[in-house]
């Protein structure tokens, strides 16, 4: 798979900028990815006054990688999931997604409504045999460099069989993507002790334990920062207010620094003293370089870029896609589950 053309389809129409996001990303993936081809599916109108836009900064070659796909509708921001999946069937991202069903994409990237993709993507590509729901998972900067979180809001309640299934699924992308033969795995809860979280969390711990994951235990909301474990599972309902509320943190971590630099004359000397410092930790820290969410579970690649993705962070969410369809991802899942189950059946 390494050297085999990868095909890719891009939702050209979804999240807050659309094309102008999308197009530039594209052909940005494509200077650094020569076994890449690209089909950008939404109105091919705007996207084609779009490439022209852009042609000028890539080569001929790289304007041949890229194909559109015309569609007549897009699904909007606030949509209802059900809405967009019975009355969008032309939109761009349901096009995306029929292109990996139907074998003509290896993957899809799309910026557009998490509830809509999550739906159409489980209505069209189906789930793998063995799991009951669907996770979406992220990488998050650590200080030992970074960690995968799921469930970050696909799921508002989940069983300890769930969360079960979100750890292996969690497993298994941690071990295609870093290379890691057994990676941790581990258990967000409001304290490490045995006897701390709701009868939910205990239980999954429970079942855990006795797989053949390499589970660590529990670990509280600073250890995901602090690299405590490769994998951290928890139901959706917790994962989307704790990376909301580290959204949030970073963005004020952000305003305070410039308004302190701005102070006065002697601050604003400092700052650009210490730009280069400050750039290097914006870098390490910078949401952009860990855009692009795993929906794991199903079967098919399908990667949720942040709504307001510029060029850059849409670029990062599609080499995600890239790496996933080289590593096989969803067969990695069921290999996985498929050996845990004929373990736990001769135990």
């Amino acid at each position: 798979m390494n050297n085999k053309t990868i095909t890719i389809s891009l939702d050209g129409m979804g999240g807050d900028f659309g094309p102008d996001s999308v197009v530039p990303a594209a052909f940005d993936i494509l200077k650094h990815y020569p076994n890449v081809n690209l089909i950008i599916t939404g109105d091919e109108t705007i996207l084609n006054d779009k490439m022209v836009e852009y042609q000028t900064h890539s080569s001929r070659k790289n304007h041949a990688r890229i194909s559109i796909q015309h569609t007549t509708q897009t699904v909007g921001s606030n949509e209802a999931p059900a809405m967009a999946l019975r009355g969008k069937k032309d939109s761009s991202m349901r096009v995306a997604i029929n292109l990996v069903k139907q074998g003509d994409a290896d993957a899809c990237v799309s910026a557009g409504n998490t509830g809509a993709l999550m739906a159409t993507a489980r209505f069209v590509l189906k789930m793998l045999a063995g799991i009951d729901r669907p996770a979406i998972c992220a990488a998050l900067p650590t200080v030992k460099g970074h960690t995968h979180v799921l469930d970050l809001g696909a799921n508002v309640e989940t069983s300890p069989k769930g969360l079960y299934e979100f750890a292996v699924m969690g497993s298994a992308l941690v071990s295609a993507l870093d290379n890691k033969k057994n990676p941790t795995v581990a258990l967000l809860n409001i304290g490490e002790e045995d006897i701390k979280g709701n009868e939910t969390v205990k239980e999954a711990a429970k079942i855990l334990n006795e797989s053949d994951l390499n589970f660590t235990g529990y670990v509280e909301g600073d250890g995901i920062y602090m690299g405590d474990a490769d994998v951290v599972v928890c139901d959706g309902f917790v994962g989307n207010i704790m990376l909301k509320a580290s959204e949030g943190v970073a963005k004020l971590f952000s305003h305070y620094m410039k308004q302190s630099f701005k102070r006065n004359l002697l601050t604003k000397i400092m700052g650009l003293l210490v730009m280069p410092i400050l750039k290097s930790f914006r870098k390490n820290i910078d949401p952009r370089e860990y855009n692009g969410a795993s929906f794991l579970g199903l079967q098919g690649i399908v990667i949720k870029s942040h709504g307001g993705a510029d060029a850059y962070s849409f670029a990062r969410a599609v080499e995600v896609a890239i790496q996933e369809v080289k590593q096989n991802v969803p067969l990695r899942i069921t290999d996985i589950l498929e050996m845990h189950l004929v373990e736990r059946q001769a135990g």
